[in-house]
């Protein structure tokens, strides 16, 4: 569905979230590769789930802002929505608001040592749900910007 809003500032607008939300969505992208293929760290199990919720929608949310297709949200929304469920839960697990015998990252790399921080001091679960939750209100604005 390309871009039909009622006025041309709404599909300028909408067609913005698009290309906004990929930006985000190409940043945790590359930084995530970056971490682990440059900086040498491996991902444990939560943030590989993440990185599957968040490759995909760099790539479908680059296609719809090429597109100008704001019927995208009906398909990467609910895969933020998911990264966002998992990131929550990673951050939770990293602010230690989890009990011990819950936590699935217990074998193998862990994301609560101080090597897993950026941009001074912030963790990187708590990046990734901070992507995951603004690429899903730029689609929300993206999908209300052409329903008008």
């Amino acid at each position: 569905m390309a871009l039909t809003a009622a006025t041309p500032a709404a599909q300028v607008n909408a067609w913005s979230a698009l290309f906004s939300a990929w930006t985000v969505a190409l940043g945790a992208s590359l930084g995530a590769l970056f971490i682990g293929e440059v900086m040498g760290q491996a991902p444990c199990l939560l943030c590989w789930f993440q990185r599957a919720f968040m490759f995909p929608l760099a790539v479908i949310l680059a296609i719809a802002a090429w597109r100008s297709d704001a019927g995208i949200w009906r398909y990467a929304l609910p895969l933020a929505g998911l990264g966002v469920l998992v990131a929550g839960f990673h951050s939770m697990q990293y602010l230690e608001l989890i009990p011990e015998p819950i936590i699935p990252c217990g074998a193998g790399p862990s994301c609560t040592g101080a090597a897993m921080t950026i941009l001074g001091g912030v963790p990187i679960p708590l990046l990734s749900l901070g992507a995951f939750a603004v690429i899903a209100a730029l689609l929300v604005l993206a999908r209300r910007g052409v329903a008008k």
